[in-house]
């Protein structure tokens, strides 16, 4: 902290003028710091004083110049500095109650930090989507997810079946992790069109979204692993029986390759490798007899495990689905390139964090989450 008496006779002068025929209560309170510090008052004397945090004496004792009466200043006083206009929020009314498609976006609906970057773009105000969250709701806007389950559709008995035979196939595993492997098997689809049911509205009234969803798409068939949360996707044209047969052919190699990086014989990998028991749905073409007939021949080292009817719940990689099309659904792309590559990096390259003990909503509940 400077010395007593630190400011020149002009400079102090130039401040009491400025002080005399300022208008801005921020540029008194700066100034008055200033000349308080000049009369040897400590930093927080002058907090106390003043009735102002400490944080803000010491900074501008610090960086205040007297000799530059702008360095005094801050754009908060320009009056658009991360604050909503009246204009701001009329333009964040009429938007959201526009569809994306009408402004030229391929995703289904707004998220707050799509609307602070729409906003940003077009008005120049930079406002957070939290910021955005908090006029909606002083708007009487709220986030509702719509009604959706399958319980009416499941046979609980199957289910139950299922689970307990399912958690000794787990078990089995943790006991002799080098003879099996679960893999836990489905296929999905990310569209530059996000299609969520969850979308902004009037307290009281629920939009209706359209289910248009084939611009931009970019499908993935996949599979992660239980023990340790592994991931191996790949991107294809399209979901049939032929590309499953290609997939879990790559899915083998790379249990294969795996498995002689540990020092192992390739020759040896049918007879006393992993075991890969792979879980997924009732898709017609995963049960193609000529398909199931070529997996048995031809890759002896898989067998597959169907999952009961409507049990998405049971498919730990449905937690992956979820949480990418969540990370996704807050930005915007350019183009369907842009898209895919980021979802190389969640997939396959590990950037995508999940927290693997949440439920899936309006789903059922995670039962084998692990």
């Amino acid at each position: 902290m400077p010395a007593p008496g630190y400011l020149k006779r002009s400079q102090r002068e130039n401040l009491l003028s400025e002080l005399k025929n300022s208008n801005s209560p921020q540029l008194i309170q700066r100034i008055l710091i200033l000349l308080l510090m000049d009369d040897g008052k400590t930093y927080q004397e002058i907090s106390d004083f003043l009735d102002c945090g400490y944080r803000t004496v010491a900074y501008w004792c610090v960086h205040g110049d007297p000799d530059n009466i702008e360095s005094l200043h801050d754009q908060r006083e320009n009056g658009n500095y991360r604050k909503a206009t009246d204009e701001y929020i009329k333009l964040l009314m009429e938007t959201i109650e526009k569809e994306p498609i009408e402004l030229g976006y391929e995703f289904g609906r707004w998220s707050t930090a799509r609307l602070a970057t729409y906003l940003g773009e077009i008005t120049g105000i930079d406002l957070s989507g939290e910021q955005v969250r908090r006029i909606l709701l002083k708007k009487k806007y709220a986030y509702l997810w719509a009604k959706y389950t399958l319980e009416d559709k499941q046979d609980l008995t199957k289910r139950q079946a299922f689970k307990e035979k399912l958690e000794g196939y787990i078990e089995a595993s943790k006991v002799e992790p080098k003879r099996l492997q679960i893999w836990f098997w489905d296929e999905s689809g990310f569209s530059l069109r996000v299609i969520r049911r969850k979308n902004w509205g009037k307290k009281g009234k629920r939009k209706k979204v359209t289910g248009q969803r084939s611009r931009g798409r970019v499908n993935v068939m996949g599979g992660v692993r239980y023990s340790d949360k592994k991931r191996v996707c790949f991107f294809i044209e399209r979901g049939n029986s032929n590309i499953f047969y290609e997939q879990l052919i790559q899915l083998n190699e790379f249990v294969k390759s795996e498995w002689i990086e540990q020092e192992n014989q390739e020759i040896d990998f049918q007879a006393l490798g992993p075991k890969i028991l792979i879980i997924l749905d009732n898709a017609s073409y995963h049960k193609k007899k000529e398909i199931l007939e070529k997996i048995e021949k031809n890759l002896p080292n898989i067998q597959l495990y169907f999952l009961p009817p409507y049990s998405p719940d049971y498919n730990l990689i449905e937690l992956v689905w979820h949480s990418a099309k969540e990370y996704i659904a807050h930005r915007l792309f350019k183009s369907i390139s842009d898209l895919q590559e980021l979802l190389n990096k969640l997939l396959n390259q590990g950037e995508l964090i999940i927290k693997w003990q949440r439920k899936i909503k309006n789903k059922g509940n995670i039962v084998i989450a692990g």
